[in-house]
């Protein structure tokens, strides 16, 4: 059975029809696709971020409860006389300090420095020659990890008033 070419021609458009229409079907297809992709690789970025975040905050917990144990170790070095004691503890102190910088944590530097709110907590103030604002006394030590002051440093500043002689 031989078609005419006006069903030939007739079949031709409804294939093409259908042709046009399978191929929006497989672009729409194309772009869920692409943005399913980018949807997953998002959230693979968000989870591994928020990893991260997890990480950073269970180390920041455990330095936290490490720093009464450097506090201790500081004010063992008043209370200890014997010199190769001294050394001896100064050493694990120093290392173990070393152990926690790895990790990013940093003490702040305090006396001598400009009081700043940011980074130290004032307990007193006395009169003394310095000039108003600067750290005469540091009572407890304060940290940063990676950046981020998980303690302040306990401090007492100047008035900046002369002392009466």
């Amino acid at each position: 059975m031989k078609k005419t070419k006006k069903e030939l021609e007739l079949e031709n458009k409804e294939l093409k029809k259908e042709l046009s229409e399978k191929t929006k079907l497989a672009e729409t297809y194309l772009d869920q696709l692409k943005y399913l992709q980018a949807d997953f690789d998002n959230y693979k970025k968000i989870v591994l971020r928020e990893r991260e975040n997890f990480v950073k905050q269970a180390n920041e917990n455990l330095i936290k409860e490490l720093l009464t144990i450097l506090d201790e170790f500081e004010r063992s070095f008043v209370l200890i006389k014997n010199k190769d004691d001294l050394r001896g503890l100064e050493l694990i102190y120093k290392n173990f300090l070393k152990i926690l910088e790895k990790f990013g944590l940093k003490k702040i530097e305090a006396v001598g420095k400009k009081f700043d709110p940011y980074y130290h907590e004032v307990l007193l103030k006395e009169k003394s020659d310095k000039d108003e604002g600067i750290i005469l006394e540091e009572f407890q030590s304060g940290y940063l990890l990676n950046g981020k002051v998980i303690r302040h440093s306990k401090v007492k500043i100047s008035s900046g008033e002369q002392k009466d002689r």
